[in-house]
């Protein structure tokens, strides 16, 4: 999904470019697609960095058999790799949108009169954690039942109306994948001419304007309803009622309602954020930014027909070509030796005086520089810590072990910092899945002075 946060076109396309290479790696969808594909839907959630916290026992036993094949035939298809694709994310560094609850499908009686569907209706919900408590990108997967039962401390446990996927399947289910191709706007199966121009000149860029009135049927009808008001937003501080037209009536079919129910705008039907936004995968295929081998093979298969990409595994292994330092005024060379970074071209004697030299404050060959340096602050910290961003924890180690060696002890630096938080903020997550972390840190408030007024007047009085 795309997130409103960047201002211009170049930035986020350099946005979302760094989110495809990052967010999802190539294993991860290797994997998950592997454990889907022999029906392990568990394992396979698994390999996405899903915590499922169903028991498929429960469904039977608080909601009949019906709810549970159901809900049992939509875990089958659930593809947690492609959840992941779409779900959305953050400015500046493309993270989930944190302590979100999305429906991705909803079983039993549906009151249409209540924003969740009422507490007799179950929901298949995802929840992202909380932004103190975030730990690599993981997700939830769970049942809710209109209660807050099972949610732990999860500060919003409701299922969001305007973030939901019970009506775009096609970002999650494996069968339905193909359809983003029509629900994105990538076919020519929109309706140009069905959104009123006042409602169109406040649209901003990067909007499925041509979607909006396809979207806002399905959106009606599943509220049980063919034509009525609903509210659009195009951002934080940017939303309008609309009204969709019945059929047969004159153009055009989607225009900004003339009047509505005053103190019942918060009632009406939200249109779903995945029917707002254009998909950003389309906008970089448009723009030659990426190619159908960078995207995820089922997206990549339904935005362009006839592609069957297979994306390449990073190469993250140990680098066996040494690296070349200016030493002494040659070209010396360092690499990896038993499981470590070593000066290839100088002796172990000449080393370890060396490092003695150092311990008493000297200055070390160039060549025992760059190893320092690279222990230390190394050029590919930056990718270490995008890949810690986003829960590629396997994919940091690798590049670090191939830069370093696996037998490396880290010396005390950015990229020891960088691991270190990591593995601190895994320990807050476990916490706060267990329910042992509270509601998180809270803003300390100003301790106020004796001689404060509170009243504005008494304040100006003085």
């Amino acid at each position: 999904m795309r997130t409103p946060n960047t201002n211009s076109d170049d930035s986020r396309l350099s946005f979302w470019l760094r989110v495809r290479e990052f967010a999802v790696p190539p294993a991860m969808i290797e994997t998950a697609t592997a454990r889907r594909s022999v029906g392990d839907w568990a394992g396979a959630c698994a390999a996405a960095g899903f915590d499922t916290d169903i028991d498929m026992r429960s469904p039977a036993r608080e909601h009949g058999r019906e709810v549970a094949d159901q809900v049992r035939a939509d875990l089958r298809h659930l593809a947690p790799d492609l959840l992941r694709w779409h779900l959305p994310r953050i400015a500046p560094d493309g993270l989930l949108r944190p302590g979100l609850t999305i429906t991705l499908a909803r079983y039993g009686p549906l009151d249409t009169r209540r924003p969740c569907g009422g507490r007799n209706s179950v929901h298949l919900v995802v929840r992202t954690p909380p932004a103190w408590a975030d730990s690599g990108q993981r997700i939830g997967l769970a049942l809710w039942d209109g209660t807050g039962s099972g949610a732990g401390v999860h500060p919003h446990p409701r299922p969001n109306r305007r973030f939901r996927l019970d009506l775009h399947r096609h970002l999650w289910d494996a069968g339905k994948a193909g359809d983003l191709r029509i629900r994105s706007g990538a076919a020519q199966s929109t309706d140009p001419g069905g959104v009123d121009p006042g409602l169109r000149a406040i649209v901003p860029d990067g909007c499925a304007v041509d979607r909006l009135v396809a979207e806002a049927r399905v959106l009606l009808r599943a509220e049980g309803r063919e034509t009525g008001q609903l509210r659009v937003r195009f951002g934080a501080r940017q939303e309008v009622v609309a009204e969709l037209a019945a059929d047969g009536e004159e153009p055009p079919a989607l225009r900004i309602a003339q009047s509505y129910p005053r103190g019942g705008i918060s009632a009406l039907p939200v249109l779903p954020y995945a029917a707002t936004w254009l998909p950003p995968d389309l906008e970089l295929i448009r723009a030659g930014a990426i190619a159908a081998e960078g995207l995820h093979p089922l997206v990549a298969s339904a935005l362009v027909p006839g592609c069957s990409p297979a994306r390449p595994s990073r190469t993250t292994g140990p680098l066996d070509r040494a690296h070349l330092v200016v030493c002494r005024g040659e070209q010396h060379r360092i690499g990896l030796v038993d499981g470590a970074l070593t000066a290839l071209d100088h002796d172990p004697a000449e080393i370890r005086r060396e490092e003695l030299l150092v311990a008493l404050t000297g200055t070390p060959l160039p060549c025992l520089q760059a190893i320092d340096r690279a222990h230390r602050h190394p050029d590919c910290l930056a990718g270490v810590r995008e890949r810690l961003y986003h829960g590629d924890i396997a994919g940091a180690l690798a590049v670090v072990e191939g830069l370093l060696g696996p037998g490396a002890v880290l010396r005390d630096g950015p990229l020891r910092d960088e691991l270190e938080s990591s593995a601190q903020q895994r320990i807050t997550y476990g916490l706060f899945r267990a329910g042992l972390a509270g509601t998180g840190p809270t803003r300390m408030q100003p301790t106020r002075r004796r001689d404060h007024r509170a009243h504005p007047r008494n304040s100006c009085s003085r």
